[in-house]
């Protein structure tokens, strides 16, 4: 049996069915992706690993959007809905041109040696990669070292409070999207619930 197995079945509606609302849940991440750390210019390419059907594709708008996820049926759902995906391993693809930026998302966990996927996707990332943590999975200072060892010593760090599973009211989700940056108190929210999100560059001219 495969990793992706378990979600291969789901392929068919999985931006719809992964996330209680998946506009607001995807949107946000987006947003993320082109302003935290450097931001994307209009034109430039996200490269989105573990990418499910591309979904996020639909929230870039601006940026050339290409997925890469391993599940075979995933692809396939990907490319029903227009969107540019390619089925191949993580840990091994590589783009046939340096991309701007990279993503990872609900997925470090596929990394075969983290550290060595961080240098193997700064090998064609030109200005960031991003990614989200599970503080509760992985200690923040372990993945810090990581990122330094493979090259990227620089690197923001944003709470990410919005619900995968429960579709939240406009106030609640502007109330927690404060919370994000509360400093103490986000943090200690992060003990029990939400991840991380994580951008990763390097110093120009490094």
């Amino acid at each position: 049996m495969t990793t992706w197995d378990k979600y291969s079945p789901k392929a068919d509606s999985w931006t719809e069915n992964a996330y209680a609302d998946a506009r607001a849940y995807l949107a946000r991440r987006a947003d993320l992706v082109r302003v935290l750390g450097p931001v994307l210019e209009p034109g430039d390419t996200v490269l989105d690993l573990a990418c499910g059907d591309g979904g996020l594709a639909d929230f870039l708008p601006q940026q050339r959007y290409v997925g890469v996820d391993a599940s075979p049926e995933m692809v396939d759902a990907g490319l029903r809905h227009g969107r540019e995906v390619v089925q191949a391993d993580l840990n091994e693809y590589v783009p046939a041109r340096p991309v701007q930026a990279t993503t990872l998302f609900r997925a470090l966990y596929y990394a075969v040696d983290r550290r060595a996927l961080f240098a193997h996707v700064g090998a064609y990332t030109e200005r960031k990669l991003v990614f989200d943590v599970n503080p509760r999975q992985y200690r923040l200072r372990d993945v810090r070292a990581d990122l330094a060892a493979a090259g990227f010593d620089r690197v923001a760090v944003r709470p990410f409070f919005v619900p995968q599973t429960r579709a939240m009211a406009r106030l609640p989700a502007l109330v927690l999207r404060a919370a994000e940056r509360s400093g103490p108190p986000a943090r200690l929210v992060l003990r029990f619930r939400f991840t991380l999100i994580c951008a990763a560059w390097r110093k120009r001219g490094s």
